[in-house]
């Protein structure tokens, strides 16, 4: 599940074989996906309430399905799909108190739908699982999607739920820090929600480093830092290619990871801001125009107004999240 140095997919370049099966690429999809944004989705149940909550999550639910049939038709049908979605995944007191905790109550409605965006805002790895699987990948990458987005679905809409029901309106940004005992069985669960974020950043950032990586490439055509690849023998297989630009490029992300993220205190805020944006850009707005263009569907025919609408509904859930996630980073400060 990884692109090479020059950002061309393995299937385009012809360097590795595509071995992958349905229930790896599903497994692939709920190990990246299910992650950090499910620990919010108790209080973000909690903020909108039985119905609105339950119903936040379905939505999110039918238009990561709407994404992910466009998303397989045009990697598997157009080349000339690939270069732009990988280029787009790569490179997103003067009230009375009653009138305060209203303001409040739905500033932080604005931001659970942000948090919700979060839970469902992994379209970008799509593009390298589907690179993994034997061809013909449409096929199986149907099958793959629908089985994972039914186990998230499911799992998201579990957890919330039950969640709101243990912890109430007082249900924590962490639902893990809702519980005091077991000691033991607290700490494995850190444990693993570290080293999912450990192994599953590598997974995210791929289409990042690969479009950095060629960029590079491409402005710098005789820098040898760049563009060379060391051999290193590894024992009983095929020696490691190793590139020096690639290793700093992506130590130096990982530091400067390191040093920031703690020091950011307003996180969950930051969170549901980049969740709010990143689903409506690159789940909703760019890939339903890059379809669009590439199917020359006519304009105001029945196809064309209906992923309008949903790009504006998203667009107008987008602009809700930022707001309570602007407010909420505000007074954090």
């Amino acid at each position: 599940m990884h692109a090479g140095s020059n950002g061309v997919s393995s299937e385009d370049s012809g360097c590795s074989k595509r071995t992958g099966t349905v229930l790896i690429a599903s497994f692939h999809i709920l190990a990246t996906a299910i992650g950090y944004g499910i620990l919010s989705l108790p209080q973000a149940t909690a903020q909108l309430g039985w119905i609105n909550g339950p119903a936040a999550i379905l939505v999110f639910a039918v238009v990561t399905l709407l994404h992910f049939c466009l998303l397989v038709v045009l990697l598997e049908t157009s080349t000339l799909a690939r270069e732009p979605l990988l280029t787009l995944m790569g490179g997103s007191t003067a009230f009375r108190t009653g009138g305060v905790t209203t303001i409040e109550n739905t500033l932080r409605s604005f931001q659970a739908l942000g948090d919700i965006a979060f839970a469902f805002n992994f379209s970008n790895i799509l593009i390298e699982i589907q690179d993994t699987l034997s061809p013909p990948s449409e096929a199986s990458m149907k099958v793959a999607r629908l089985i994972s987005l039914v186990v998230i679905t499911l799992l998201y809409m579990l957890c919330g739920c039950f969640g709101y029901a243990a912890f109430g309106d007082s249900a924590p940004e962490n639902f893990l820090h809702g519980f005091v005992k077991p000691y033991w069985l607290l700490e494995i669960a850190n444990a693993a929600v570290v080293l999912h974020l450990i192994c599953s950043y590598q997974a995210y950032c791929q289409p990042l480093f690969a479009f950095v990586e060629k960029t590079a490439a491409q402005k710098y055509l005789g820098s040898q830092f760049i563009s060379r690849n060391f051999e290193i023998p590894m024992p009983g297989s095929e020696p490691y290619k190793l590139n020096l630009f690639g290793m700093v490029l992506r130590t130096m992300f990982v530091i400067i990871t390191i040093v920031v993220a703690p020091r950011l205190t307003f996180l969950k805020e930051a969170v549901s801001f980049v969740g709010a944006w990143g689903f409506s850009l690159l789940t909703v707005y760019f890939p339903f125009q890059i379809y669009i263009a590439q199917k020359k569907i006519t304009k105001w025919s029945g196809e064309w107004i209906l992923l309008q609408i949903l790009s504006c509904v998203c667009l107008v859930i987008t602009i809700a999240a930022v707001v309570g996630s602007t407010a909420g980073i505000i007074l954090d400060f």
